[in-house]
């Protein structure tokens, strides 16, 4: 799709966040817990990579890092993902900024933008929250295994 609107300087794109060799991003899911991820750099799942925007360096170092994305993951978690309000690049723009100083570039996340500006007139579906809970969440143990974020799984980076 995005390669029939980019004329029009809009497109839906994905991001995460490089540092150190790992690419944090944020996603979607049901439960309360972190929507934070690391995949490796370039190689997320269902997603094509286009272009690398080098945003700066931080005076973080790698446990340093871990231990503030762990930190945000209380600001992101996955039952709070929407795709208008609070989506993968409102998440860079957020981390780039508190890393770097540095701001993603608007065109990232422009059709967000247009989507809130024209709000009153999106569908019902894209104004309430993107997930809705399941009553059984603590029936799910399996899948919340699943979807906890890698950096919670491992000592350091």
């Amino acid at each position: 799709m995005n390669d029939y609107i980019r004329w029009a300087g809009i497109g839906v794109f994905h991001c995460g966040v490089e540092v150190y060799g790992v690419e944090y991003a944020f996603g979607v899911h049901s439960y309360p817990t972190s929507g934070i991820f690391e995949v490796e750099p370039r190689r997320c799942p269902g997603f094509r990579f286009r272009k690398a925007i080098f945003m700066g360096m931080t005076s973080l170092n790698p446990n340093q890092v871990s231990e503030f994305m762990e930190r945000q993951s209380l600001n992101y978690t996955g039952d709070t993902y929407h795709l208008i309000t609070k989506n993968c690049n409102h998440f860079c723009k957020d981390i780039c900024y508190k890393l770097t100083g540095n701001s993603i570039p608007k065109w990232v996340n422009r059709l967000a933008r247009i989507g809130a500006i024209c709000s009153n007139i999106l569908p019902k579906a894209l104004k309430v929250s993107a997930v809705r809970q399941i009553k059984d969440y603590e029936s799910q143990e399996g899948e919340k295994q699943r979807l906890r974020p890698m950096f919670q799984r491992r000592s350091s980076i």
